[in-house]
């Protein structure tokens, strides 16, 4: 297979769009997934809408199209007829911040039609196979709601989950602020991150509070994790200045290499980049689909000048692991990324193969990943 640098983009211009179709996909979790912090029982999976684009040639691309666009055929249809080259730029992304719904499905066809993967596009200096943990364990101690399971339910599906490739653990936490009474909360998130460390001394353990603690809270939890060796600590509360360089600090002088990740929800990146750059804030977390694919790449230069680290969110579908996956092959500072443990009907993901805590990136065209079907929401031509 041509590498980037081994290929004209002209072969962009030579390319039609001839034909949009709109599928709804469906993913199924391996097992219930269950509450979060904020939100109750997760389900079983869920249905993503995505784009297929075809050109004059027979070339097609498809990508996630996040939420279910307002124009409908309308949008679809005013890119019939118009070259690949107008829409996208391999150097850059999408051309026009509208054509976001298109994001994915636009970089896939391209990466198609020249040859080379998504990747390879981006730019080199990454790592791949890229690490990745386990984001799917969930407070399931507390679900079902009918027949709670309890505390060795997570202990079980850090087990399952560790069979099936996955060597770290992201852990939910945040019980006392909607599930537990506040006191008893935080201790059974203690109780239960000593679990999983007893049980798995090497993994990696982060955890994720989704906001809603408060300093003192966290700093609660933090001492009575003491020697659970903690990765990083996400979302433990709305980020603001203040209070993140409090935790810093208090990390600093407990656990100095814990790290502090943020800014999946409604992200600020202005204030992301000034507690980065304070010292306040370790990875960046801007979700790979709601903050963009191409905004990503805007943005990766001037990450990568200040060596700021990342980690996009992908919670949900597998499918958003292997873009963040993606990008990160080609950007040198991702600690690791978030797995997802899930099969979708209708999509070969065979090409991504997680071994020992590493998710590998194919050396396929565009993303790598095939849509064999989906049932059919729209279709201009």
């Amino acid at each position: 297979m041509k590498h980037f640098d081994e290929f004209h983009a002209e072969e962009l211009h030579e390319h039609r769009i001839k034909k949009i179709r709109t599928l709804e996909v469906r993913n199924r979790y391996t097992r219930l997934n269950g509450k979060n912090s904020v939100r109750g029982e997760h389900g079983y999976g869920d249905t993503f809408l995505v784009k297929e684009i075809t050109t004059d040639k027979g070339t097609a691309g498809w990508g996630y199209c996040l939420g279910r666009p307002a124009a409908g055929q309308d949008a679809d249809r005013a890119l019939l007829g118009r070259t690949v080259a107008k829409l996208f730029d391999p150097a850059v992304g999408i051309r026009d911040s509208r054509l976001k719904e298109y994001d994915f499905a636009l970089h896939d066809l391209a990466g198609r039609i020249m040859g080379v993967s998504v990747a390879w596009m981006i730019g080199h200096g990454g790592q791949n196979p890229v690490p990745c943990y386990d984001g799917a364990i969930l407070i399931d101690d507390l679900s079902p709601d009918q027949k709670p399971e309890g505390i060795r339910q997570i202990l079980k599906e850090c087990q399952d989950d560790y069979a099936l490739g996955f060597r770290d653990f992201k852990l939910k936490i945040g019980r006392g602020l909607n599930w537990m009474e506040k006191n008893q909360g935080i201790e059974r998130d203690i109780q239960v991150t000593k679990l999983v460390r007893e049980y798995f001394p090497e993994s990696r353990i982060m955890v994720d509070i989704n906001s809603a603690y408060t300093v003192d809270e966290v700093k609660r939890y933090v001492d009575g994790a003491a020697g659970c060796n903690l990765y990083w600590i996400e979302e433990p509360f709305e980020e603001n200045l203040e209070d993140d360089r409090e935790l810093k600090a208090y990390l600093m002088e407990k656990c100095p290499r814990t790290m502090i990740t943020d800014g999946e929800a409604h992200p600020d990146l202005e204030l992301l980049l000034r507690l980065a750059e304070a010292g306040a804030l370790d990875v960046l977390q801007m979700d790979i689909a709601g903050f963009g694919f191409t905004e990503w790449r805007k943005i990766l230069p001037m990450l990568r000048e200040k060596k700021i680290k990342i980690s996009p969110h992908n919670w949900g579908w597998g499918v958003k692991t292997n873009y963040t996956a993606a990008l990160a092959a080609a950007y040198p500072y991702v600690p690791s990324i978030e797995g997802i443990v899930d099969t979708t009907e209708g999509v070969d993901t065979s090409g991504y193969e997680l071994v020992n805590g590493k998710l590998t990136v194919p050396d396929l065209p565009g993303f790598g990943m095939e849509l064999y079907f989906g049932m059919e929401v729209d279709s201009v031509e």
